[in-house]
């Protein structure tokens, strides 16, 4: 399968990124674009966006990113920094790609911006390669 087929095959599966409404925008090896729109449901008590929403769009894309070439891989660490409140009506964009690679690990920045290509969060995610196929599991 090729990177984008790998990634729509765990697409699929993922009720959870299925539920945000993701899309798979551009998917190429150890790295992804994808998008979501905000809905209702995702604004917490401020009247923004709550924070796991961005926090998962970016773990989503960690996802397709570091399992797109079959070697599965489980997120190890990951840490955000949150620089733009999110709000109701936003499109947000999270853009994956590998920084560090090594026969174990990975590391991968992702940086999501809304359709006016503000800059919501960094996240940073370190994924361990756990020597199955994505497709076997």
């Amino acid at each position: 399968m090729t990177p984008h087929e790998l990634a729509q095959y765990m697409l699929n599966q993922d009720e959870f990124s299925k539920w945000m409404n993701i899309q798979l925008i551009e998917v190429r090896e150890k790295y992804c674009l994808i998008k979501m729109p905000i809905k209702k449901e995702m604004i917490n008590g401020l009247k923004t966006v709550h924070g796991g929403v961005t926090f998962s769009l970016a773990d989503s894309a960690l996802a397709f990113s570091s399992n797109n070439t079959n070697d599965a891989s489980v997120a190890l660490h990951c840490i955000i920094n949150f620089t733009k409140a999110v709000k109701l009506g936003d499109t947000l964009t999270a853009e994956s790609k590998l920084i560090a690679d090594t026969r174990k690990t990975g590391i991968y920045d992702i940086t999501i911006t809304n359709q006016n290509k503000d800059l919501v969060a960094t996240f940073r995610g370190t994924v361990y390669k756990i020597d199955r196929k994505v497709t076997d599991l």
